[in-house]
């Protein structure tokens, strides 16, 4: 069968492609590996572009353990099952005649930032960008800095496309983004730590920004940019740093947990009575909140707070947790963060977007409580 090569609307499936997720979706639910392989040979077979497969199909299925993720419809154990399976059926076309391609072009090195786990998107954008000829260097989950330097001296690519799903490690991806340039070796970013339009990509001063792979790959086709002529500083793009917010709460993170959580207690006995699991996801869920605010402190960016805040509250409300059982930990958090205003209108704004949201029902105060 001949590859449909007719142009695409951006954002649209391939032909074909959305029947071949759904199968290959059901494979992934139910742990069969040897299915989704045979689907995926299959479509090949049929003449399916190899990048649409890699793309339109398996990377649509792995946006769909995400969400069924979040939905409480799938555990961390199936999800991380479904994310192997899809990592491997990437292997197994990877090494097939029809997706093999000679190098005709410069290299690329795709790494993750350091501290990011989700390394499926940056293996996508790497066998796309095989596809087109580059050769590539896939350095897989949480790379550190200092390694990925090095790498870059002893390789000498036209660019690095960094990848970052997770918000909480954009002051990591900022130093890794001034490294990279240091080293005189161009940044492309994406993924969904950057903001869907890219916004902090812009702020850190990265050379190029791509919301998807495939955009990516098309940018890196037009030409990857000059080398950059000097690096960009933290302080000189990020001012609002001098009033030292961010380093303080960083730093202070642990100890915040710790006296948020017996805060917790006092305000809400039945809490001692938790098991060690629960009392450990409270503890995880303090600590998301404080990692959030360090990283809205270090962008300035009240939106990258509230939104997590409210994506917080709805994961909590399918796993039959209230959402409005955050509005005691943002309340002990301006408390003991009261002498820092970036961080108490950050605070604000998010006890402020939970009570405005029509899917947070406002608790009745109880009388007897302290405040």
């Amino acid at each position: 069968m001949i590859p449909d090569t007719r142009p695409r609307t951006p954002g649209r499936p391939a032909p074909g492609a959305t029947e071949c997720a759904a199968r290959l979706w059901e494979a992934v639910w139910h742990g069969d590996e040897r299915c989704a392989g045979d689907i995926a040979l299959a479509a090949l077979d049929s003449g399916m572009d190899p990048e649409c497969l890699f793309l339109d199909v398996i990377g649509a299925v792995q946006r769909k353990v995400g969400e069924e993720w979040a939905a409480n419809r799938m555990s961390v154990a199936r999800e991380h099952a479904a994310t192997a399976i899809n990592e491997r059926v990437i292997a197994m076309l990877a090494r097939h005649p029809a997706v093999r391609r000679e190098p005709t072009r410069g290299r690329i090195t795709v790494a993750c930032v350091d501290g990011e786990w989700h390394a499926l998107p940056g293996r996508l954008l790497g066998e796309v960008l095989k596809l087109r000829g580059w050769r590539v260097d896939h350095l897989g989950a949480q790379v550190p800095t200092p390694h990925l330097i090095g790498h870059l001296h002893l390789t000498g690519p036209e660019a690095v496309a960094l990848s970052g799903s997770i918000a909480t490690r954009l002051p990591t991806a900022h130093a890794t983004i001034t490294a990279c340039q240091a080293a005189g070796v161009p940044v492309l970013v994406g993924g969904a730590a950057f903001g869907p339009d890219g916004r902090y990509a812009r702020l850190f001063g990265a050379d190029m920004w791509a919301p998807d792979a495939r955009s990516a790959a098309d940018r890196l086709d037009a030409g990857p940019p000059l080398r950059p002529a000097a690096p960009h500083q933290a302080v000189d793009d990020l001012p609002h740093l001098i009033d030292q917010e961010y380093t303080l709460v960083t730093r202070s993170s642990a100890r915040l947990v710790r006296e948020t959580l017996t805060g917790l207690e006092e305000r809400f006995p039945p809490m001692r009575e938790y098991s060690r699991s629960q009392h450990r996801r409270t503890a995880e869920d303090i600590a998301h909140i404080v990692d959030f605010l360090a990283t809205a402190l270090y962008t300035d960016d009240d939106d990258l707070f509230t939104g997590f805040i409210l994506w917080t509250a709805g994961v909590l409300t399918t796993r039959g947790v209230p959402a409005h059982s955050l509005l005691p930990a943002l309340d002990l958090l301006t408390h003991r963060l009261r002498d820092l205003p970036r961080a108490v209108r950050l605070l604000d704004r998010g006890r402020r977007s939970l009570l405005d949201h029509p899917a947070v029902p406002v608790p009745v105060p109880d009388p007897e409580t302290p405040a």
